[in-house]
């Protein structure tokens, strides 16, 4: 489990480190937990504040005692277990108050990741201090008089101010400050009224925490022991031995009974999962898993602090192989509410009182929190939480062991507690004289104490030996059910681990063929740990289910899986942890006994088959003990020192318990032995100072609030070194992919993690109270830029560049407002990152917004209130300008986005355009835009798709078709371009032309199909320098058709196999990765172009007047010559003629003159190349123009199509691409049924 394995390995190995007793000071007195007053959590966890009685208050508590003084490797936080001991400080009841004793646990962890595990038994106990009773009695009284008096203005002020208001002194000056008349006043006034106490009358309690701090959460074996030594001191009987001797055992020599797993098998985990599972159910759980996974914020609440610690223990231990790495505090008191302010995953428990509502609850990163409310089984995730992968299988899994064990699925209703849990255990055997006889090591006990001994063994059979419990049942048959009840529980949390660790086998069973192993020492890979790529995670990814790609592209950039990978990397030449060595040898396990290797390799859900091996494993161990640890006997004390009160748990004697007796016979190393081994080395971990976490002095709360804006800052310095170079391709190179491609999921999960560390960045110390006109869950990015658009700007103060940054800042912010319904506020926010980000305008933005935004509306400790580091921020995000994202594009596709096309002629012709109708099409990678005509006399036209279109963002753009309806006097016109403006991201797509569109010229061409290009904005060209992104190509211009026919053969060879080349490195990339198909068998250096340049290689033109020679003139012959040849029976090839290659060719060249497009010649010919490419033709259809007679009276003795060999090459290259399945834009095939 997180934490447990690293704990043992800084724990020395005893039992327990330390036996604490917290409670109330007579010393001091009472002094009011000013803690408990904090506004932050006032209106959710202490509603009731200082307005309730004083005996309902919290009192500051403190630790009495602990033993031993200090522990190896292990010193006592005595702040930090006094405030996780008693969370809500001293309690106070009078006899008509509940009573009952309490169990809860806690955790701390320190700096290695080792966690130290507390268990606490909560108790009242009669205050007999004279001292305390009087303050108690004038905290009521003044209390009364403050509530009831109306007589006087000034009493019942200057008493609320004495009693309400937060004080670390004593109480003592309020005692002596009433003389003997007040306090009878007083008293007579207070008489009878609810919530006062008078000590003549009743009976004043307070708590007291007796505390087991242990390395290793052994929770039975510390519940039963502290339930026992409490029935020990309530008992009107006193136990058969001094306290001490009991403690004294726990703390030095062992439990009763205690679990040690083997070497094969999973952690040490004893907190109750079925518990977790009831309280919650499956779906949430797995839910909470997830989120878990993903290092959100988790939050937990609950009335009951075990509650806390058993979802938060059920959570961590369902993590293996993994560790969680941030926070991790089940159980936060008052004192500790800066750290739900940390802009950091945390893992953080809180107990609330009844009545209060989750709406009481404000946090300033809520976009990424996952709020689990226990108590009423609730689990709020973020919205864009991504589900696990086999979520329906593993809940169905989990269900069926669930349901085995009698508990539903669905959860919502607490279990029933077990006879382990309750308070009054009958396990009092650990107790009995039986035990000190039988124990050899009192066989040197004689004379007096050995027949006080044996008196007291032969008392205890008399009156004890028979004794039934109510039910008629005798005290065995109760133990009997209760070792039932713990084993069954033991069984199911591991059947429960067991599933979970299956999965993890089952998704990480090859991560080890993507560990990248790059350095040759330990000192060097250290050094360069943070520029050094340790796994492979785009070859990883590529090898995985659709269905899990989500989920696990976001989980590998988590810190759990990186410390992971590390881990791995470190083994090399260190020892490997604990739970890695694990479930390596787990992994290695399957592998042996997998023999299906194929079906492994599927998505195939295969359900744990070690769930029932590992239960028995644990009935095995439960019911043969392998060790028996001594029992308590008497120490070097005698036995009547420290008289017994019933009730009253007694001062020890701190001599005895200071260190360990070495009387044992057995060492007490041979009872626990240290599992886990710490690693030779240790190396530096982005983490904070766990230690530190509970520390609340001044200077380590600043000191913590200073590590949260370091750990800023270096996340978005790293953050922004990885996307670059994820964008520019060089990871990709540096593992000698050679690709500078990054697959559009890792792209949107680095953005998306960008998103959250941008709100994790404004909304921290921002104070909500002083925010509570805005919109209260609202990203505060996008929250600021709302507030600052509704209060205008101060325009005198800036310039006109400076007015046209802050025009574009409120233009996007509005688009976003209005752009789509039903869309969250969080969900705004990110739109708006995503839009800045792809318009390059982020860091800017938010610096305007920073320059505007009042930052008195957040605390001191911000981190938008470091001036450096803020500085930082903003470059680090100005970097990301130097690449081109499509980020808001490509993820909200279902925005509407409103688009400018502008037709520009060529400057000596443009009068040209006042003639013609033209329409066009936009094409991109999510749909068209349908045909769109321009109204006579205008070169341009707006167009937004329609709402009710099943596309509304074309998202990139790719192709255009232009046309026109051959009317009007002069129907015709030489078009340059094309521009297409996205008037939301500011892209300009261009559309190179440069031929004419009509009848009579060119190729009587009416339409166009043209390939554009995403360009630059003026002024930038000169940043294209920078950018990591190279231009597709765009379509062939009339100047470079022109000089066609005069390239060498080399040349065009080279193009040919540059073309063909780049189609198959297409298809051979990873689906997220491929580019446009179209720009391949189109654009500029396409294969329609290179398969022209071998076509038009030494073609006559026998044109009078020396017009365009165009290749679709030779097919059309070609293929009327090959008709007619056939019929005539005249051509030497008349066999090839039969042919069905042969009649294809015929079929297509006349389908594709058939068409009702007048698409020109150049059209004809790339809807023919495109048509044959796809349908595996192309390949058969080159020889046979080469062999066609006409072919010899066409082209020149030198040209390619007459040279055989070329010819052979050229049809093996195009047969290559025959093993694709290439798919065809609508638009490209239109008109054209083949």
């Amino acid at each position: 489990m997180s934490g447990t394995a690293a704990a043992a390995g800084s724990a020395s190995c005893r039992f327990a480190h330390y036996f604490v007793e917290c409670g109330v000071d007579p010393d001091t007195g009472l002094e009011p937990d000013d803690a408990l007053l904090y506004k932050y959590l006032s209106a959710f966890i202490w509603r009731e504040g200082f307005q309730q009685s004083p005996i309902g208050r919290s009192f500051k508590s403190k630790v009495l005692v602990h033993y031993p003084e200090s522990a190896d490797r292990n010193p006592f936080n005595r702040d930090a277990v006094n405030m996780l001991c008693m969370p809500r400080g001293l309690s106070f009841r009078t006899r008509t108050d509940k009573l009952d004793p309490q169990f809860h646990s806690f955790a701390m962890s320190f700096d290695d990741g080792a966690r130290s595990y507390g268990f606490v038994h909560t108790f009242y106990e009669e205050v007999t201090s004279a001292q305390i009773i009087t303050a108690m009695q004038v905290l009521c009284q003044m209390h009364h008089v403050e509530h009831h008096s109306a007589s006087s203005a000034s009493s019942p002020s200057s008493s609320s101010s004495s009693a309400s208001s937060p004080s670390t002194s004593s109480m003592d000056s309020l005692v002596s400050s009433l003389d003997e008349s007040d306090a009878e006043s007083l008293a007579s006034a207070c008489l009878g009224c609810a919530g006062s106490f008078d000590p003549a009358r009743d009976t004043l309690y307070v708590s007291k925490a007796l505390c087991l701090l242990t390395p290793l959460p052994f929770l039975q074996a510390a519940r039963e022991f502290l339930s026992q030594l409490h029935q020990a001191v309530t008992s009107h009987t006193a136990p058969p031995l001094p306290l001490e001797g009991y403690i004294h055992n726990i703390i030095y020599e062992g439990p009763i009974v205690c679990q040690r797993p083997g070497p094969g098998e999973l952690s040490l985990a004893e907190y109750p999962l079925g518990e977790a599972f009831s309280l919650l159910g499956v779906d949430n759980m797995v839910q909470l898993l997830t989120c878990a996974l993903l290092e959100t914020q988790v939050l937990l609440c609950s009335r009951d602090y075990q509650r806390l610690m058993t979802v938060a223990e059920g959570i961590t231990t369902l993590l293996f192989p993994f560790q969680w790495q941030h926070i991790y505090l089940p159980i936060v008191s008052a004192p500790l509410h800066h750290l739900l302010d940390a802009p950091v995953p945390f893992l953080i428990g809180i107990q609330r009182r009844d009545g209060t509502q989750r709406s009481a609850l404000h946090l300033p990163h809520e976009a990424n929190l996952c709020f689990v409310d226990i108590d009423s089984g609730c689990v709020e995730a973020p919205e864009d939480l991504p589900v696990f992968p086999d979520q329906v299988d593993l809940i169905q899994e989990l269900s069926e062991v669930l349901l085995r064990f009698g508990l539903p699925p669905r959860g919502g209703a607490a279990p029933a507690p077990t006879a382990a849990a309750a308070a009054a255990s009958p396990r009092l055997s650990s107790l009995v004289l039986e035990d000190l006889m039988e124990d050899r090591r009192n066989g040197n006990l004689g004379g007096e104490e050995l027949e006080v001994l044996e008196r007291l063994q032969a008392l205890a059979r008399r009156c004890g030996g028979e004794k039934t419990s109510d039910g008629g049942k005798t005290l065995g048959h109760m133990l009997e059910k209760e070792e039932e009840e713990e084993l069954k529980a033991a069984k199911l949390n591991i059947q429960l681990r067991e599933v979970f660790a299956g999965r993890f086998t089952a998704l990480f069973g090859r991560y080890e063929e993507f560990v990248i192993h790059s350095a040759l020492d330990l000192d060097s890979w250290l050094s360069n740990r943070e520029a050094t790529f340790s796994f492979d995670k785009g070859s990883f990814l590529s090898v995985q289910p659709g269905t899990h790609l989500h989920f696990l592209s976001r989980f590998l950039e988590t810190s759990m899986f990186s410390s992971f990978v590390d881990g791995k990397v470190i083994s090399r030449w260190a020892e490997r942890e604990p739970l890695q060595q694990l479930f390596d040898s787990r992994l290695e396990t399957e592998r042996l006994y997998d023999t299906d290797e194929e079906d492994s390799r599927n998505c195939r859900y295969r359900k744990c088959t070690t769930v029932f091996e590992s239960a028995q494993l644990i009935e095995c161990r439960l019911l043969k003990a392998d060790h028996t640890a001594i029992h308590p006997h008497l120490l070097d004390m005698r036995i009547g020192q420290g008289r017994h009160h019933p009730g009253y748990f007694p001062k020890l004697q701190a001599d005895v318990l200071a260190q360990g007796q070495n009387t044992n016979k057995k060492p007490a190393s041979d009872i626990f032995t240290c599992c886990l081994v710490r690693q030779k080395y240790t190396f530096a971990r982005k983490n904070l100072r766990q230690a530190k976490l509970l520390d609340l002095s001044p200077q380590a709360v600043t000191q913590t609030h200073r590590e949260f804006v370091d750990g800023l800052l270096s996340e978005c310095r790293l953050k922004a070194k990885r996307m670059l170079m994820e964008r520019m391709g060089m990871e990709s190179v540096e593992l000698g992919r050679g690709e500078a491609n990054i697959t559009g999921l890792q792209e949107n999960t680095l953005i998306h993690g960008l998103c959250y560390l941008l709100e994790r960045t404004w909304g921290h110390g921002l104070q909500l109270k002083q925010v509570s006109e805005l919109r209260v869950g609202l990203s505060e990015v996008f929250n600021s830029i709302v507030y600052l658009g509704s209060n205008g700007f101060d325009q005198g103060k800036f310039d006109v560049g400076t007015l046209l940054l802050r025009g574009s800042l409120l233009q996007d912010t509005r688009f976003i407002q209005t752009m789509a319904e039903g869309m969250s506020e969080v969900g705004q926010a990110r739109a708006w990152i995503h839009l800045a980000l792809e318009k390059k305008m982020l860091s800017q933005h938010l610096k305007e917004l920073l320059a505007n935004q009042e930052l008195q509306i957040y605390k001191p400790h911000a981190f938008l209130l470091c001036e450096e580091e803020r500085e930082q921020f903003l470059f680090h995000l100005l970097s990301l300008n130097t690449v081109d994202y499509l980020c808001f594009t490509h993820v909200f596709t279902s925005i509407s986005i409103p688009y400018r096309v502008v037709i520009t002629p060529m400057k000596k012709l443009s009068i040209a355009m006042a003639t013609v109708d033209p329409w066009v099409c936009v094409s991109g990678e999510l749909g068209d835009s349908g045909v769109r005509q321009i109204p006579k006399n205008t070169q341009e036209i707006f167009f937004q798709v329609c709402v009710h279109s099943a596309c509304k963002n074309l998202g990139r753009l790719s192709m255009l078709q232009l046309g026109q309806e051959n009317s009007g006097l002069l129907a015709k016109c030489l078009i340059d371009s094309v521009m297409v403006y996205n008037e939301v991201t500011g892209h300009t797509y261009k559309f190179p032309c440069g031929r004419w569109l009509g009848k009579g010229v060119g190729d009587d061409s009416l339409e166009r199909v043209l390939i554009g290009q995403l360009v630059l904005p003026e002024g930038e060209e000169d940043a294209a320098r920078w950018t990591g992104t190279p231009p597709e190509p765009a379509s062939p211009s009339q100047s470079v058709r022109a000089v066609l026919g005069s390239l060498g053969s080399r040349t065009i060879h080279e193009d040919m196999r540059e073309a063909a080349n780049n189609l198959v490195k297409h298809f051979h990339k990873p689906e997220q990765e491929r580019g446009n198909l179209t720009v391949l068998l189109c654009g500029e250096g396409s294969l329609v172009l290179s398969l022209e340049k071998f076509l038009l290689h030494g073609l006559k033109s026998n044109c009078l007047f020396q017009r365009n020679v165009f290749v679709w003139d030779f097919v059309e012959k070609a293929v009327v010559f090959m008709e007619t040849a056939d019929q005539m029976g005249d051509m030497h090839g008349s066999m090839l003629i039969k042919d069905p290659p042969c009649d294809l060719l015929c079929h297509y060249v006349n389908a594709i003159n058939g068409t009702s497009r007048n698409i020109g010649k150049e059209g004809k010919f790339q809807l023919f190349v495109c048509l044959g490419v796809r349908d595996r033709l192309l390949s058969w259809w080159l020889p046979l123009l080469a062999e066609c007679p006409l072919t010899a009276r066409t082209y020149e003795d030198g040209a390619l199509l007459r040279n055989r060999a070329a010819v052979h090459s050229l049809s093996r290259i195009l047969h290559t691409l025959n093993e694709f399945t290439i798919t065809l834009e609508a638009a490209l095939v239109k008109g054209v049924d083949l």
